[in-house]
């Protein structure tokens, strides 16, 4: 059965910590729905603008394998909207993987679900995270989280090999001559 990934998409979106790991997933034959919490299209930070392809209200998130939060400035409109954080709780405790990049692992403070967890985040946000490594992508259990922008295609190999395995990180590494 095709492995699914849910994307949250709001308002201030990083751009490439989007589209660079849903480019990959795609590319891996992985299926990733966008998912926006609000309108259909969202500008991100930098003035993209990018189409969802469901609104989460529409969507059943148990037939997801892996939920996908990415960062920016838009991760202050996840936190007050509460459904990221109680998503990236149920995805949690049925045991699937739940990636966070740059801020979003401020969602995922949110959900209870770093306490005891290694994990990493952008530089502005560790403070209130209470700590954070200082590497590019941290895997632990079914937790994935990675600094920023800079580490968006580390982060998308890792969210390939955690649901398709590594022969299919090196086969699409290869054909992107990564």
């Amino acid at each position: 059965m095709k492995k699914r990934v849910l994307c949250l998409l709001v308002d201030g979106f990083e751009e490439i910590e989007t589209v660079t790991p849903v480019d990959l997933l795609r590319r891996a034959g992985i299926e990733v729905v966008i998912a926006s919490l609000d309108a259909k299209c969202a500008t991100g930070r930098c003035g993209l603008r990018l189409e969802a392809d469901a609104a989460l209200a529409d969507l059943d998130p148990s037939t997801f394998d892996l939920l996908l939060i990415p960062g920016g400035p838009g991760v202050a409109l996840m936190r007050s909207d509460g459904r990221p954080a109680s998503l990236a709780k149920n995805f949690s405790n049925a045991g699937k993987p739940v990636a966070a990049i740059c801020a979003a692992p401020l969602v995922l403070l949110d959900a209870g679900l770093l306490s005891g967890r290694r994990f990493t985040a952008y530089h502005s946000v560790r403070e209130e995270l209470g700590g954070g490594l200082d590497e590019r992508v941290v895997v632990d259990g079914n937790l994935i989280t990675s600094r920023g922008a800079g580490t968006a295609m580390d982060f998308g190999w890792a969210l390939i090999e955690c649901l398709a395995g590594r022969a299919t990180v090196d086969r699409v590494a290869l054909e992107i001559m990564a």
